[in-house]
């Protein structure tokens, strides 16, 4: 059975927390006061997710992502985001963090990023071996909207960037992230023109890989039988280049959030944006917001 380990020096917030993951996922879970405290433990024995509160005695939320990713790269973490933390966390996300949840949200996002997060983590390892000696990649696809199909073309990437040892465990967990909510915003804001607060609404859903009923609804009409997402990769040993385009009314790119914007992590709308801006190296935007090319370059190992 999976385990988190819940970082945070308050008894209240931690078993909060917890509670979450043993009511709704049925996970075991163990706890920590502070990072340092979260280090002896992980190495008794290594979780399958860390989730840290940032501010926190003797050794914080940054210094633990930093330790983390250095001494156990496997194990992705969740910043839980206080009012008045976020220059810590946009440096925690750009030190290795998975993602983050502001903890006035906690209720409504946890788990379901909890579930995105473990799930590009995975492993496969007969098929990594498959791909290992692959050099070079590229490859255009043309998408419907069906949630389905858009899954399997960010875990069909990622799969080749892991086969292909370029970058560590943290770097593939961010690379997958960015990927998904790219494409996401391509399917729901995009395609199918849903609002932010209805996008949100179905967005856990989607995650979990089912198919909401707003969604097929909005299938069903012209807009989601003609419209297409266009998505494109060219993968190297050094980098990493994506092109997705969506045939929705766009929007305006002036609007998305510099990288490393502190004031962008509170806000729910716009969320994948600012992870994407985070994690990868290069983002641009054409054609009127309805494409985004995105580029992460590897570190030399």
């Amino acid at each position: 059975m999976p385990f988190v380990l819940v970082v945070d020096d308050s008894p209240i917030e931690r078993r909060l927390v917890g509670g979450l993951f043993e009511r709704e996922l049925d996970w075991l879970v163990e706890y920590a006061s502070n990072g340092s405290e979260a280090l002896s433990c992980m190495h008794l024995s290594v979780p399958d997710l860390l989730i840290t509160d940032l501010m926190m005695p003797e050794m914080d939320g940054l210094e633990l992502v930093t330790e983390v990713r250095d001494r156990f790269p496997q194990v992705p973490v969740i910043l839980i985001t206080a009012h008045g933390s976020e220059a810590l966390a946009v440096e925690a996300l750009e030190k290795g963090a998975a993602s983050y949840v502001p903890k006035g949200q906690m209720g409504s996002k946890l788990m379901d990023t909890a579930r995105q997060v473990i799930a590009i983590s995975g492993d496969d390892r007969v098929y990594a071996r498959l791909l290992e000696r692959m050099e070079r990649g590229q490859a255009e696809f043309e998408l419907p909207n069906d949630p389905a199909l858009v899954a399997r073309f960010a875990e069909h990437v990622v799969w080749q960037v892991g086969a292909m040892r370029s970058c560590d465990a943290t770097d593939r967990r961010r690379v997958a992230v960015a990927l998904e909510e790219a494409l996401l915003n391509a399917l729901l804001h995009g395609n199918l023109e849903l609002t932010p607060d209805e996008a949100q609404s179905v967005r856990a859903t989607t995650l979990r890989g089912e198919v909401a009923d707003l969604i097929a609804q909005r299938c069903e009409l012209d807009m989601g039988r003609n419209r297409r997402i266009f998505a494109s990769y060219e993968l190297s040993r050094d980098h990493v280049t994506f092109v997705i385009r969506d045939q929705g009314p766009g929007f305006d790119p002036r609007s998305v959030p510099a990288p490393g914007d502190p004031g962008s992590l509170e806000r729910a709308e716009g969320r994948g944006l600012v992870l994407i801006r985070n994690f990868m190296d290069e983002v641009t935007f054409a054609d009127s917001g309805r494409q985004i090319t995105m580029t992460k370059r590897f570190r030399q190992r």
